[in-house]
């Protein structure tokens, strides 16, 4: 018997996606604390308690992401993912799914690689976790947003309605 393919996002679904939009928003625009304990670090001085502070709840946040990520990849992969919608180019399908899978693959990839810096001091790790694993989280959020907006209100295909209402 083949499973039905859901026309919307479950509910677990829809609330860690809004969740981790959350977590990772805080974390990419609040980088002042991690960013000052960094520099303190560089320049051989002790952290004050504040700075260690900061640095932690990013650190802690990005640990929530990861975890949170892998738990939202084991739902997709039990629950399922709406079909695209009727009358979508075989491009814009092509370009969601290389879109989520690179999502997904930033959710593991951006905390592993902060993890790998913050707590083992491996200078390359968090070069590349501030680097260009955060501009293409950025990138990739914009392309999103882009196609969602696109989806309601130029194609009028509801999609949003999918990570909303229905």
């Amino acid at each position: 018997m083949v499973a039905a393919v859901p026309t919307s996002y479950s509910i677990p679904q829809k609330a860690l996606h809004w969740l981790m939009a959350a977590l990772i928003f805080f974390n990419l625009i609040f980088t002042e604390g991690m960013e000052t304990y960094s520099r303190a670090l560089g320049r051989g001085e002790t952290p004050t308690p504040d700075q260690i502070g900061s640095a932690n709840i990013h650190a802690y946040v990005g640990i929530a992401v990861l975890c949170l990520g892998i738990l939202r990849l084991i739902l997709r992969l039990v629950q399922g993912a709406p079909a695209a919608p009727v009358g979508e180019p075989p491009l814009g399908k092509l370009a969601a799914k290389i879109a989520h899978g690179s999502f997904y693959l930033l959710f593991v990839a951006l905390p592993l690689s902060g993890i790998g810096f913050y707590y083992f001091g491996n200078e390359t790790a968090g070069d590349v976790h501030g680097g260009p694993l955060k501009l293409l989280m950025w990138l990739l959020i914009v392309v999103h947003l882009a196609a969602v907006l696109v989806h309601q209100f130029y194609w009028k295909t509801g999609l949003a309605q999918r990570m909303t209402k229905g």
